[in-house]
């Protein structure tokens, strides 16, 4: 193992990229692509849609690759394919709880979903459905309930001197506490052996080295602020770079500057400060709210919005969450609690093909107060939300076209003219959305 102590270049080297991830490569790099007619007025439309597919086999996920696919989604994080702790027999329903988070062996990817031959065509079908494959790494910790008795680390290889954590506000305690018990890695910390903490951080980068072996695309990091900053930025990062891998890290917190932190390590982010607010605007709240809300209205590049996950609920008015987060900016992670309720539920799905098709350029909000939001994806899609349980609302707002017809591309409003002067009336349904662009 080498430690690359360099700051990474948060930018995927190698393997095969699409169109999307092409522009969006430039857009993170600050370069630009060439591009012809009226798309040369705004960033080229059609943007990124992952899927989260959990609670099933590796064997059953490849069965399943041609419907995600035909759903235009660009690609999947799957569970962390470690030998672990739990089984199909510990759990209490679907997601409870979620498999792979309590690792035994890092070495051995024979695990509850398959063997490793499994998840090799899993990720070989899913390159062939044009997919990518992120999946999880679990570096903060091992299992919980066994003591120190682990096939690769002694005692020596932990934080054994906090416990569990107690203190959410202390840094201390949430880098080197038990999270529900886990036993804490020791990545940078020695505890007076010299070798200790290089050791862990081998047994780490071959585990990384491992995951990429299989032709994966990106890592989905857990329990990111429970590691050391320090570790992401001048290990981790650095190694995904050294083996072309693509990370979006999961900061468990609220705070936009706090999450940003871990971003400027060179590693992608799950906006929880978006999912915290959302959880709040669609539970029939404010959703002016929405407005400048969570990493992804500042750094959309790097910030993953979600509505719900295997750690999350979502908020009662679902499909209400999903026409925002499947049409602003950022890369959304959609969650198969069950995956064929959601691969066959049409609202998500004609959702996800707006995203991929329409969604592109900057954000300009055009109006907002506690029932309807809208806001328009410069030149490309003006999307209108209306919290309202009971009443149409309607609202004229600016916009950058001009003398321009638009259709609703969620098929529940009829086509409105924009005048000379840039301005359009829409209404948009109770408790609905509209997505309005050019023929």
């Amino acid at each position: 193992m080498q430690e690359n102590t360099n700051r990474s270049t948060r930018t995927r080297i190698g393997g095969t990229i699409s169109r999307r991830t092409l522009v969006r490569g430039a857009a993170m790099t600050g370069l630009s692509l060439a591009v012809t007619g009226a798309a040369s007025t705004a960033a080229a439309a059609g943007e990124r849609v992952f899927f989260q597919y959990f609670h099933e086999t590796w064997p059953t996920i490849t069965d399943n690759l041609s419907t995600v696919a035909d759903r235009g989604y660009d690609g999947i994080w799957i569970q962390a394919p470690q030998e672990s702790e739990l089984t199909w027999d510990d759990q209490d329903g679907r997601n409870d709880p979620p498999l792979g988070y309590q690792p035994v062996d890092f070495r051995s990817f024979n695990s509850e979903f398959g063997t490793e031959e499994d998840l090799q065509r899993l990720i070989d079908t899913a390159h062939e459905r044009g997919l990518e494959v992120y999946i999880d790494c679990v570096m903060n910790h091992t299992a919980a309930n066994r003591g120190y008795d682990f096939p690769q680390f002694d005692e020596e290889h932990f934080h054994t001197h906090v416990g569990s954590i107690d203190d959410w506000d202390d840094e201390h305690q949430v880098e080197h506490g038990e999270l529900l018990g886990l036993k804490d890695l020791a990545q940078l910390e020695d505890h007076g052996h010299d070798d200790t903490a290089p050791y862990v951080r081998e047994q780490l980068y071959n585990y990384m080295q491992k995951i990429a072996s299989f032709g994966a695309d990106g890592y989905r990091y857990d329990a990111v602020k429970h590691v050391e900053a320090e570790f992401w930025d001048r290990y981790a990062n650095s190694w995904a770079d050294e083996f072309s891998m693509n990370r979006v890290g999961e900061v468990f917190d609220g705070g936009v500057d706090y999450v940003q932190n871990y971003i400027d390590t060179g590693m992608d982010a799950f906006d929880y400060p978006l999912y915290f607010a959302i959880d709040e605007v669609f539970d029939y709240g404010d959703v002016s709210r929405l407005e400048g809300a969570g990493v992804t209205a500042q750094d959309p590049w790097h910030a993953w919005p979600f509505v719900q996950n295997h750690d999350e609920s979502a908020p009662p008015q679902y499909h209400l969450a999903h026409a925002h987060v499947l049409t602003i900016e950022g890369t959304p992670m959609v969650y198969n609690l069950y995956s064929n309720e959601i691969l066959d539920d049409d609202a998500i799905n004609n959702m996800v093909w707006v995203k991929t098709n329409l969604a592109g350029g900057t954000t300009h909000w055009r109006h907002a107060d506690s029932d309807l939001a809208v806001y328009e994806r410069e030149n490309n899609l003006l999307v209108g939300l209306n919290n309202n349980t009971d009443e149409w609302r309607s609202e004229w707002v600016y916009t950058t076209w001009r003398d321009e017809t638009l259709n609703d591309y969620s098929g529940t409003a009829d086509d409105v003219e924009v005048n000379g002067d840039g301005w359009v009336e829409i209404e948009v349904p109770p408790e609905g959305w509209v997505f309005y662009a050019p023929y």
